[in-house]
Order: structure tokens, then C-alpha cells, then sequence
């Protein structure tokens, strides 16, 4: 995660929602450019005043956390992986699969274990001490139950993400481990 953006504006028509989004990454982004908007990859369409604009389409509103979003809201930003950088987690594409909420919430020293209530059709791809995407960070797995997951965030993931203002109900987007998705097709083949 690179940024903790702010909501500016949510324009919603019939065709689907304007957003837009205030973040300190906006000289850095040309319109065209993608960049994950709580693990959701989005297209700038305008960039101005330190901030930008994206559409959001029907399918990904029906998907993701978005349709939630208000102005004023905190987003996890990230921008596209360039070939020469260093890949600091696993590989998240910004292609949500589903939602997840906030089941509980629970000190554990320093750290914060937040579990999250997950479709069965996602959990299949859940393992402990794999990976997940979640608001678009990539973290590891610590358990997983029959309709749930965990996590423990670190305080600066608390910090720096909207997952430090995680509470139970929260509206979560959940991106499992693509290879497990291939891994899956391939051996029932």
C-alpha cells in the first residue's frame, strides 16, 4: 500500500459512480494509469489539484466495498507494479473476487488479529499462512474456520491502511492467491 487516499467526490448516475479521490501519488499518475482503490484496480480519468478521478463501473460496484463509498472516506492506494520494481508481498492484480466483513476484532500485543466472515466460494482458497488481499494489502493468513478467516495486522499496517479503523461489520474486499485459482482449474483438467 503506498498511500492513504480521501474521497472527494462520489458522482453517481445511472451509468455508475465518478470517484474522487485526494492522495499525495497524484503527480505520479497520468490519466490512463491504473491504480487499486481498496484493492479495487480503477483507470484515472482526470488528474488535478493533487487528486484524481475514476469510473467505476456496474460489475465492480456490485463486487466491491465502492458502492459504500462516501465523501470524506479513507482508501488504500497502490499503483500499478512496474517490471523493475521489488514485489513486497504477493501478487495482487486489483481484481476483486468478493466481499468479506469484519467478524471480530482482538488485541494481541502489539498486533491486531481481525477476523473475516468469507463466502465459502472464496475460502476455498484460503490457507493458513498463505496469502490474501485485503482493501487491497496483501497480508498472510493466520487461521481459518469453516466460514472465516484471520489476519494480524502490524502497527504500521494499522497505521497506514483503513484496516486500522476496521470494526466488526466493516465491508471488506477480499482478492485470493490468483495461483490458487489457476492451480485449482488446472488439476481439474
Amino acid at each position: 500500500m503506498q498511500d492513504l487516499g480521501r474521497v472527494t467526490a462520489v458522482d453517481a448516475t445511472g451509468d455508475g459512480v465518478t470517484l474522487g479521490v485526494r492522495t499525495r501519488l497524484a503527480r505520479e499518475i497520468a490519466e490512463g494509469d491504473s491504480i487499486a482503490v481498496n484493492g479495487v484496480c480503477l483507470t484515472a480519468t482526470a488528474i488535478a489539484d493533487g487528486q484524481f478521478s475514476a469510473e467505476v463501473m456496474h460489475e465492480t460496484l456490485r463486487r466491491s466495498s465502492l458502492a459504500d463509498a462516501t465523501q470524506g472516506s479513507g482508501v488504500n492506494l497502490e499503483l500499478a507494479l512496474r517490471a523493475s520494481d521489488r514485489l513486497g508481498g504477493h501478487i495482487v492484480q486489483g481484481h476483486v473476487d468478493g466481499l468479506g466483513s469484519v467478524r471480530a476484532v482482538r488485541e494481541d500485543g502489539f498486533a491486531r488479529i481481525v477476523a473475516v466472515a468469507a463466502p465459502a466460494e472464496l475460502l476455498r482458497y484460503v490457507v493458513e499462512k498463505g496469502s490474501i488481499a485485503v482493501n487491497g494489502v496483501s497480508l498472510t493468513v493466520v487461521a481459518v474456520g469453516e466460514d472465516w478467516f484471520s489476519v494480524s495486522l502490524i502497527p504500521e499496517t494499522l497505521e497506514r491502511t483503513t484496516l486500522g479503523a476496521a470494526v466488526p461489520g466493516s465491508a471488506l474486499n477480499l482478492e485470493v492467491d490468483v495461483v490458487a485459482k489457476y492451480v485449482e482449474k488446472l488439476v481439474a483438467r
